[in-house]
């Protein structure tokens, strides 16, 4: 017997294996939605999408994050035409139009209310113990920042106006118990969240909850918007997600995706923005575009457009991605380790200057 298989038959966790032979370990299952730059805030990539784990949508009121999140539930049960998805609801303003609009089978969902951090901690923790792996299942939480602690509610019925320090470790105790379930069981949790201003002569946004949520999420989104105005008429929002935590997206990154009153997400949206900041769209007069092969420097669009014409055009996007490398440029800009080994290796001469240097101190040891 090898010591490996020694190892793993000594071990007393019933899951130890072989890294490459290992259930948890491996290549996640994405379910991609239909809208390729929500992909790519999720992956990196326009052919990624929705992947096992945390996710924190957080931003102001009216930032479209319940939107985002029934989009991703939609997406998955989509691809897994048997899944499940667990709606906790602290808000209650999300009609059955909205799901349904997202292509979410309402005989798939169970809506449960919640009225205090404490009830969503033992219903998700007894709802995940008994969900084996395999089970196709996905999660909502609409939303933390709603959510009260049982103790400020007890406070409130007592008539005391004290401050509550149980929630933010409420909310902690939540997500260490809920976070190993989600990767060892494949099952996504969407979280929608609030955000504050930090006080501060650069005030930035916080994602309200404490530290716990930034240590158990694997990704959390911070979402800011514009206002899409034609003269003074307000058409819709444009919407930046800006990545704070990401396993698989680069930090700090920001993805553009608008939104009209008309037609919603608009699918196409945030690509325009992108492909002029990698040179494949150029403006040859004000106003007008065309589209450009950088590696060749050919121009591939058949005529000039204007920016309506280009931004939500499907044909346009489809012919960008089959005659340009335009989705490996995202890919390479967005996703991490995209270009290559995070240990980068590409300085001979630096590796054999540090390999000098030890070399030199172990001879000044041997002769001290």
């Amino acid at each position: 017997m090898s010591l490996l298989d020694k190892l793993v038959k000594n071990s007393t966790i019933k899951l130890s294996a072989p890294l490459l032979e290992s259930k948890v370990y491996g290549k996640k299952d994405m379910a991609p939605t239909n809208v390729p730059m929500i992909n790519v805030a999720l992956s990196g990539r326009i052919d990624g999408g929705v992947s096992p784990g945390l996710l924190v949508l957080a931003g102001p009121s009216k930032h479209f994050k319940s939107a985002f999140a029934l989009l991703m539930a939609g997406a998955y049960m989509q691809r897994n035409k048997d899944a499940v998805l667990l709606f906790y609801d602290a808000e209650f303003g999300t009609p059955q139009a909205y799901f349904e609009s997202f292509g979410i089978d309402m005989d798939r969902v169970i809506h449960t209310p919640i009225t205090n951090v404490e009830e969503l901690k033992f219903d998700i923790a007894h709802q995940l113990d008994h969900i084996t792996k395999g089970e196709k299942v996905v999660i909502v939480i609409d939303s933390i920042g709603n959510l009260a602690s049982k103790k400020e509610v007890a406070d409130a019925l007592d008539g005391k106006s004290v401050a509550d320090m149980s929630r933010a470790k409420a909310l902690k105790s939540l997500f260490r118990i809920v976070t190993p379930h989600l990767n060892l069981k494949d099952i996504p949790l969407i979280a929608v969240n609030h955000t504050y201003q930090e006080i501060g002569l650069f005030p930035k946004a916080v994602v309200s909850g404490g530290t716990g949520i930034y240590y158990s999420a694997d990704a959390i989104w911070i979402i800011g918007r514009q206002q899409d105005k034609v003269g003074t008429e307000i058409q819709g929002y444009h919407f930046i997600i800006n990545i704070e935590k990401s396993r698989y997206v680069k930090e700090k990154s920001k993805i553009p995706v608008s939104v009209s009153w008309e037609g919603g997400i608009v699918k196409w949206s945030g690509l325009m923005e992108i492909a002029e900041k990698g040179g494949y769209l150029t403006k040859p007069k004000v106003g007008w575009y065309e589209a450009i092969d950088p590696s060749t420097g050919e121009v591939i669009s058949e005529k000039l457009m204007r920016a309506k014409e280009v931004n939500d055009n499907k044909d346009f996007w489809l012919m960008m991605f089959e005659k340009t490398d335009f989705s490996t440029f995202i890919k390479n800009n967005f996703t991490i380790g995209a270009s290559g080994s995070i240990m980068r290796d590409d300085d001979e001469k630096v590796n054999a200057k540090l390999d000098s240097l030890i070399d030199d101190e172990d001879d000044y040891e041997d002769e001290n």
